[in-house]
């Protein structure tokens, strides 16, 4: 996933737990954690690791790829489409294999009826009503994934399952 970067930005991580350990593991990756200002201001630049402060609906900075980790999920369609847009903008510069990395659930449709099969539905349904009630946004099945990419123009995306509900979807420009 992060053979051919230089750079990596780490969007909305908060105080960049995943961030640093890209950076730890990769030190060849320029890696920045970017979130709001006052998320960031305390924290010191490291290494191949900085902070930077910002408005992820206004701005992301330019970068090989962009790391949503469990973002969107917290944002309806059109916020999604925002944030996706600047994302878009930030990966394409101009150069060819910029892509943005969403680590998020993807609703899966199960044809199977068996009680592991019903258990997972079962939780991706609830996470998916938690989601909406908490902060208002949604879990997203890959047709729903798909609009949104297609909506800004993205050329192609990937949908891999890593662990248990976890998805990762590499979507690029």
């Amino acid at each position: 996933m992060f053979e051919g970067l230089n750079s990596l930005v780490d969007v909305g991580s908060s105080t960049g737990t995943v961030g640093k350990a890209i950076a730890n593991a990769f030190p060849h990756l320029e890696c920045t954690v970017f979130d709001l200002p006052q998320t960031v201001a305390a924290l010191q630049d490291c290494g191949n690791l900085k902070y930077v402060g910002g408005n992820m609906f206004e701005q992301v900075p330019a970068a090989d790829a962009v790391l949503l980790k469990w973002v969107l999920c917290d944002w309806n369609d059109d916020e999604c489409l925002k944030i996706l847009k600047q994302c878009r903008k930030a990966v394409s510069g101009g150069k060819e294999g910029g892509k943005v990395i969403i680590v998020d659930l993807v609703l899966t449709k199960n044809e199977k009826s068996d009680d592991e099969a019903l258990n997972l539905i079962e939780t991706q349904l609830l996470f998916d009503l938690v989601t909406m009630v908490l902060v208002g946004g949604k879990e997203r099945g890959e047709e729903e994934w798909a609009k949104l990419f297609s909506a800004l123009g993205f050329s192609r995306y990937k949908i891999a399952p890593v662990l248990g509900m976890r998805y990762v979807i590499e979507v690029y420009p």
